[in-house]
């Protein structure tokens, strides 16, 4: 990303929750949202990065963030949304212990 700045932001409500990647000098900003099924279950719903900021590996960064938080948190990750499947596909033994299929 040269030399330009990458900002992970993370919102959440009682049922929701959202990723955010913003890259400094771009307006637009890539996401991942949640909903929270219980206290210790959560489903990654949506991936979304826009033209101007694909080829960068923002969805791979926020699918990354999210994995460190769940272990952080004691969550498990039910993959529906298609990124998140395949990146949890990919690395199935490393993320055995978040991923709920």
């Amino acid at each position: 990303m040269d030399d330009q700045k990458l900002k992970i932001t993370y919102s959440e409500s009682d049922t929701k929750a959202r990723y955010g990647a913003s890259v400094s000098g771009i307006v637009s900003e890539a996401e991942l949202t949640l909903s929270k099924v219980t206290p210790s279950l959560v489903i990654a719903d949506h991936t979304f990065v826009p033209e101007e900021l694909r080829g960068r590996g923002l969805a791979r960064t926020l699918a990354a963030q999210l994995v460190a938080d769940a272990r952080d948190r004691g969550l498990r990750i039910v993959p529906l949304c298609p990124f998140v499947r395949s990146y949890a596909e990919r690395n199935r033994e490393e993320l055995a212990d978040v991923i709920q299929w």
